[in-house]
C-alpha cells in the first residue's frame, strides 16, 4: 500500500517494487492490489500493461512484420506503469538479457514505477537468484531502482485448497 501511495503521490519517484517468493504465495494477487489501490485514488486516467515475462518475450521476438518488436519494446518501456509478472522463470540467453537491459535501463532512466514479481530471490548466496537471470548490469540497476522489496514467504495457496 504504501507503494501505491507514493506512485500515485509522486510517481518518479516510486521506484520498483519487487513482490518475491515461492509459487502461489500472492505475488500476483498483492500486486493487482497495489495497481488497484492507484487505480481507486489516482487520476481518471493512466496507461498500464500487465504481462507475464513469457508472454513479454513472445511478444518481443523478432517476426516477419518488419519494426513490430521494437514497437512492442518501445510500448513497454515508456508505458506510465509496468506490471511484470513471474520475471526470471523464462529461459535466459543472450537476447532475453539484451532485450531486459533495454526494457528495464529506459525505465530506470525515466524512473517509471514499476511492479515485477518473481519466484526468485532478490539475492541468494545459496542458490539461484534474480541477479543469475537477469546479468550483472540488470541487476545492478534493479538494486537501485527498488525502493520496496516484499518477500511473500507461505505455503501454495491453490494447491492448499480442497486438499484431501
Amino acid at each position: 500500500m504504501a507503494w501505491a501511495d507514493r506512485a500515485l503521490a509522486e510517481p518518479t519517484a516510486a521506484g520498483a517494487m519487487l513482490l518475491t517468493g515461492l509459487t502461489g504465495t500472492g505475488k500476483t494477487h498483492q500486486a493487482y492490489g497495489a495497481l488497484r489501490r492507484i487505480a481507486a485514488g489516482g487520476p481518471e486516467r493512466f496507461e498500464l500493461i500487465a504481462v507475464n515475462s513469457a508472454d513479454m518475450y513472445g511478444h518481443l521476438r523478432p517476426s516477419h512484420v518488419m519494426g513490430a518488436s521494437e514497437r512492442e519494446l518501445r510500448r513497454l518501456s515508456t508505458v506510465q506503469l509496468l506490471f511484470l509478472d513471474d520475471f526470471g522463470t523464462s529461459k535466459t540467453s543472450e537476447w532475453t538479457e539484451e532485450i531486459t537491459y533495454r526494457l528495464i535501463n529506459y525505465r530506470y532512466n525515466h524512473c517509471l514505477p514499476t511492479i515485477i514479481t518473481s519466484n526468485l530471490p532478490a539475492r541468494d548466496a545459496d542458490g539461484p537468484d534474480l541477479t543469475d537471470f537477469v546479468g550483472d548490469r540488470v541487476a545492478s540497476r534493479l538494486a537501485e531502482m527498488v525502493t520496496t522489496l516484499v518477500p511473500m514467504i507461505g505455503d501454495d495457496r491453490r494447491r492448499g485448497r480442497g486438499a484431501a
